[in-house]
Formats: structure tokens, sequence, C-alpha cells
């Protein structure tokens, strides 16, 4: 006999701080309100913790692109003198190393919340209104209220229409992530950070690799300079890259996936591979968490937030994939987790500035790049003076082997203000931070100018790129 309506409602589990989702985002937010002495609760509706970002996107896609790193350097160490015959690839055993290192994280994830003493409610989290949400858990519904609520539910891959994922062809990051073989063949349809990034592990891995993109260049979000260095690589590397590609007719085929390209041009091709990863996006998780209970406003599905991440429920936040208006990256949901939990807690609040955010891809060569691209400067009217410096100069990029690639400057003629950064080259995702920290701090080219950098490293490149702004670089 079931129960009334109202009646699983009658007692309630209270909480100052509850948070929905346990994406770096959420798990994030719910230690820091735990550190700030509120009493908190984690909902999450997957077996373990840790969201996208851990299990099947940021973590263990660059478990691989490290191997991918390392089996390069075992196939081409003759140039360093390290002579390997008959080098290996057990990629059964890759995919156990890359599965190790997630579990060991999501393990973590797990202690850090507990030693904050955040409960842990597993089931999926449906808001009701007015600071109540309910629970489906193993044991039924449960409701558990609370006096502000941050909602980060995340974001899931866009499929193409009329497909469904299918792991024996048509592949997402999900599936992509489970092969217990490289592909002998590989077809990637978006040429964003996640598929230029596949790409290149599986490129490295021996598979043949094609990547179409809709668009007039590769990592299209990226400085114009950086797409054409990057599609310059991929060609003498040997992935075909087809830009203003449009693909249709996709269909299984006795060898794996059949589709007809039109390319920029306006002829066709039909092309073939064993694999097909569909890499064309990521869509806000909004559409059952129950929005349409509260005041919250959606911009294509997105969430309208302030400042401070409110949205126009009273006592709701929302923070990273779902968020409108800022880019859908891990380090961003985990900024403004911070943002909520220390405007919930009372504490000092700095809104995020979309200039200073950094992208990082991690290709080979890698990306990394934060404010505006040039265009973007000139398109705003700035007087915009650039410098450029190649890796071709750098001391420590000979030593690695690895000279593709440059660091770019773009600055303001009148006051030298920093407008943007952009890196391509080895571990430039990782250069990037001393560009993040001097926009961040307000620092002018003559600041970095004078900035001594270490030799030989490779950010010494940074610190030449400064000096060419100036037509003063010494190695170039």
């Amino acid at each position: 006999m079931s129960r009334p309506e109202d009646e699983r409602y009658t007692e309630l589990v209270s909480y100052d701080c509850l948070v929905i989702g346990s994406g770096p985002g959420g798990y994030s937010a719910a230690i820091r309100a735990g550190q700030y002495g509120l009493k908190t609760a984690l909902i999450e509706k997957d077996p373990k913790l840790g969201g996208t970002c851990l299990h099947v996107g940021c973590i263990p896609t660059k478990a691989l692109l490290h191997t991918a790193e390392v089996w390069q350097h075992m196939l081409h160490g003759a140039a360093d003198g390290l002579l390997c015959d008959n080098p290996r690839l057990e990629y059964p055993k890759v995919a156990d190393h890359k599965q190790k290192i997630v579990d060991k994280h999501a393990k973590g994830v797990e202690f850090l919340l507990k030693r904050q003493k955040v409960d842990v409610i597993k089931g999926y989290g449906k808001l009701l209104g007015k600071g109540k949400v309910e629970v489906a858990t193993d044991k039924g519904p449960q409701t558990v209220e609370a006096k502000k609520i941050i909602l980060a539910t995340g974001s899931e891959a866009r499929m193409l229409p009329g497909l469904t994922p299918d792991p024996e062809w048509l592949l997402t990051n999900i599936e992509i992530l489970n092969l217990r073989s490289v592909p002998k063949s590989l077809i990637v349809i978006g040429a964003g950070a996640v598929g230029v990034e596949f790409a290149s592990i599986f490129h490295r891995f021996g598979t043949k690799v094609t990547i179409l993109e809709m668009l007039p260049r590769l990592v299209p979000v990226e400085d114009e300079d950086v797409s054409k260095e990057l599609e310059r690589f991929f060609k003498k590397t040997g992935i075909r890259s087809e830009t203003g590609a449009k693909a249709s007719g996709i269909e299984r085929s006795a060898t794996g996936v059949k589709l007809t390209v039109t390319m920029a041009n306006g002829k066709t091709e039909v092309m073939e591979a064993e694999k097909l990863l569909v890499a064309v996006g990521r869509k806000p998780n909004t559409d059952q968490c129950g929005i349409e209970n509260t005041k919250i406003e959606l911009d294509r599905g997105f969430v309208k937030v302030n400042g401070n991440q409110e949205t126009a429920e009273p006592g709701v936040y929302a923070i990273g994939d779902i968020v409108a208006g800022t880019p859908q990256l891990a380090h961003v949901a985990t900024a403004e987790g911070m943002i909520a939990v220390a405007h919930i807690a009372g504490k000092p609040v700095t809104p995020i500035n979309r200039n200073r955010i950094p992208g990082a891809t991690y290709t080979e060569p890698g990306i990394g790049s934060v404010g505006m691209t040039e265009a973007q400067a000139k398109s705003a009217g700035y007087q915009v003076k650039v410098g450029k410096f190649p890796f071709a100069g750098n001391s420590k990029a000979s030593i690695v082997g690895l000279h593709d690639g440059f660091v770019k400057i773009v600055s303001d003629e009148k006051f030298g203000e920093i407008l943007g950064v952009h890196i391509i080259g080895y571990h430039a995702y990782e250069l990037i931070a001393e560009a993040v920290a001097a926009m961040e701090a307000e620092a002018t080219v003559e600041t970095m100018r004078n900035t001594i950098h270490a030799h030989p490293t490779l950010y010494e490149a940074v610190g030449e790129a400064f000096n060419a702004v100036y037509g003063l670089s010494i190695n170039a």
C-alpha cells in the first residue's frame, strides 16, 4: 500500500549547505563549506565520487596522454642514446594503470569529505523549491532541507541527432576510455579540446586518425596562430585534419563505421574507420534536477547566475558546467564553488573574471592560453602590440628535442597592459601559469620583461616573448 504523497516529507534532515553533484566543483565546495564550519551534505547519484572529470574526463585522459608521451620517448630514444629494441605496447595494462589513478583519487575525495565531516548522500537529487531537495535513494525517496543549496550537476557529451553511443563503433569520451585495445583507425568529429586530445593519444599509439571540424579551424576558441600551428604539426606527424567539413550518412559498417564528408570546397568523400569518436561539445545536466520547481532562469539549458553564483531562486547557487557564460572547465567549477561557499559563509568574494581563466589542451604540442586573442583585442578597440617567440630558440626545448610551437603575447601598445597570452609547445599548459598570475596581478609587459627567468627552462620562452613585444628578444 502506497503512502500519502506528503508522508515522505514529514521527517527532514537539515543542513547549512547542501551540494548536489560531486565533480571538482561540487566536492571542493563541500570541503570548503566544512572548513568554514558549516553543517554540510553532498548528494551524488553515481557509485563513486569525483564526477565526469575524475572518472571519464580530465584525469583518465591525461593519464593516457602521459603514457602516449612516454611511449614516444621509447620509440624515438635513439637520438638521446637510449636504444630500446622491439618496444611493446600492452594497451590493457595502459588502461589498467589509468584506472588505478582514477580509483586512487576517488578514494582521496571520499577521505577529504569525511575529514571535513561532510555527509555523503547516495542518490539522485531533485530540487523541490523552498530549500528542499528530494533524493531518490536505494531505500526510497528521502527529503533533505538546507539553508543554502549549491547545484553542481555537471554536463554530458552531446551526441549527433539520431545516433546512440555504441562501444563497438560509435564512441563518446566514456566509451573511448573503456577501450581495451588500440583501434587501427579512428575518425574524430569535433576539433575542440576533447577531440584533439584523443586524436593525439591514439595517433601516438599507432592509430590512423582523421579529424573533422565544421568550423574553419582546429581548436576554434584559441588564437588563430595557435590553430594554424596545431594543424601544421598534425599534418607533419600524420594526423589528417579537415576543417569546414560536415559529416552525414553515419552508419555502422562491416569493419566499423562509414560516413560521407562534405569538404570545405564542396567535394564529398566517403570515409571508413574502425571507430568514430563524437566530440561536438557537452550539454548541461539541468533537465531533470527540478528546475521547474524553482525560479531559476535558464539560457539554452544553462543556469543564469550573478557574481556570487546565486541563481534567481533564493538560497540556490549554481557552479560548473551548468553555468551560463563561463567555459566548461574543471578549474572554473572549483573556482565558482569557492565563490559560492564564501558568499554563503559571509566571507569576502571575488567574482570570476572571464579574461583570467586559463585554458589548457594536453595535445602534442600542448596548448595554454589566457585572456583575449589578437582578433578579440583588435575587435575590442585596442591598439594591439604583439610579441612572439618560437621554441626553436629555447635551450630546454633543444634538450628535450621538442621545438614546435611558440609563445605569443597580445598587449595594449599605449599602456603595456597584457591582454592575452597564447602558448603552443611542450608543456604549454604548465607554462601558462606565469601569464595568468601576471594578468591577475595587473603586471605590464615592462614588468614581465624585467622579471628574471631561470636558464635553461621552457618558461624562459615566456620572458623572451614579453621582450619580443618591443623587438628585444635575444634568442630569435
